[in-house]
């Protein structure tokens, strides 16, 4: 069977594929798994009562939950969730849209599979655009989702180094703004904020100046905001949502405790949302209903807000502040450093002493029933070869129980040590 460079592309190993395998693939026999790889979020009770309760609402609401399941929306999503959602960010930060700004995907996942793709490649007239990412290490889900190739161009991030084994990426806005006057094939910058994979959070002034800076050359900022607030809100510090004319902004259901739902939220200008209603209406016919009708009421009333910030986000910084105590405990004699934890739900743990790459402990790991994600994957594009960071890191997702969180630390530095030895 011969397939299409589309299809050779897609099958092809990646990170993402790599990293979605072993979630569901079977350790060696007899071995216990720590599964501190994936995206998963952590089940909180509380907030699944919340999601029972408006699942029960649906079902006794008339012929509701019939229409739900039995009905197709429009490629746009569901009227009355695009007008809920529209009301709530209007009147609580301002921002001048409605439900013609919005719209619902299969995922967040997809929705940037068809923005990538609308805004990258060769456009029939002699021209090949790119997605330039300014912030590497990014988000491995990105890496492989450009239909053509070499569409995808990344700058690293600089990193500043503080006294207690922490550090922070930043963006280098001189880098990036020499490359985009010598690249006008450039044509959307893209970020996640928290950074997925090591809960960097790009400061207020950081976000805001590079808006104005894609503004500045006629292009558009792509958050990622699957993490962030308003929800579901998982940062620790006082970092505001933000969103003008110039940003396409994704948002999710999924890390507020609903990722089977695969309900994404893209909100830009209209002619961005009609263009992208009409790939969706191609490739989909429509998106998924059931996460927006569970969590309709909730954004109606804003109750969405509440939780995210009473619930979810104390309920994960208490997660990444144990889970940064036990590393300190755990690799005290090691030469380690940590990202200071901004936000998601990852620990990004730098191992300066170890004898062998990130992606070698990964697979020598697997072998104990452990299972986290190399930073190889993160490091994609010319902007992550070369990166000081490459080869040292391995991205930990804490948010599963936590004491396979703490014995699945002992083992990583039992091996990283005994590589060391």
């Amino acid at each position: 069977m011969e397939l299409s460079l589309f299809g050779q592309k897609f099958t092809s190993k990646s990170g993402i594929l790599q990293l979605m395998d072993d979630l569901g693939k079977p350790l060696p026999p007899d071995v216990p798994a720590y599964r501190l790889g994936g995206g998963n979020p952590a089940r909180i009770p509380e907030i699944e009562k919340i999601f029972r309760r408006e699942m029960y609402r649906i079902l006794e609401d008339g012929d509701n939950f019939e229409r739900t399941i039995g009905c197709y929306d429009s490629p746009q999503g569901r009227e009355s969730f695009l007008t809920a959602m529209a009301r709530l960010l209007s009147l609580k930060f301002g921002w001048k849209i409605g439900p013609e700004n919005i719209a619902v995907t299969n995922g967040s996942q997809s929705g940037f599979f068809y923005l990538f793709n609308m805004f990258s490649g060769s456009t029939g007239k002699g021209k090949k655009n790119k997605i330039l990412f300014p912030l590497v290490p990014e988000y491995v889900g990105y890496a492989d989702q450009g239909i053509e190739p070499d569409t995808f161009v990344t700058l690293p991030a600089k990193a500043e180094y503080y006294e207690n084994n922490t550090f922070k990426y930043f963006i280098d806005f001189q880098l990036l703004e020499d490359y985009l006057s010598k690249h006008p094939e450039i044509s959307a910058l893209c970020v996640s904020r928290p950074t997925n994979p090591t809960g960097n959070v790009l400061t207020n002034e950081e976000i805001v100046r590079l808006a104005n800076t894609a503004e500045k050359f006629g292009i558009y900022l792509m958050v990622d905001n699957a993490y962030g607030t308003p929800f579901p809100n998982i940062i620790f510090n006082e970092s505001q949502p933000y969103w003008d004319p110039s940003v396409i902004l994704s948002m999710s259901l999924s890390k507020i405790g609903l990722p089977t739902t695969r309900t994404g939220i893209i909100i830009a200008e209209e002619k961005i949302i009609k263009l992208l209603s009409a790939v969706n209406s191609i490739i989909a016919l429509a998106s998924t209903s059931i996460g927006q009708a569970i969590a309709e009421n909730l954004v109606l009333s804003g109750e969405i807000l509440k939780i995210s910030k009473e619930i979810v986000q104390p309920f994960y910084q208490n997660r990444a502040i144990q889970t940064e105590k036990w590393i300190r405990e755990i690799f005290k004699d090691r030469n380690w450093m940590l990202h200071k934890s901004e936000g998601a739900i990852f620990q990004w743990l730098r191992l300066c002493d170890m004898p062998f790459t990130s992606l070698e402990l990964y697979k020598e790991l697997k072998k104990h029933g452990v299972i986290v994600v190399p930073g190889e994957y993160f490091f994609f594009g010319e902007g992550g070869i070369n990166h000081e960071h490459l080869h040292q890191c391995i991205r930990i997702n804490y948010s599963g129980p936590q004491d396979e969180v703490y014995q699945g630390l002992k083992i990583i530095e039992e091996v990283s040590r005994a590589g060391n030895s």
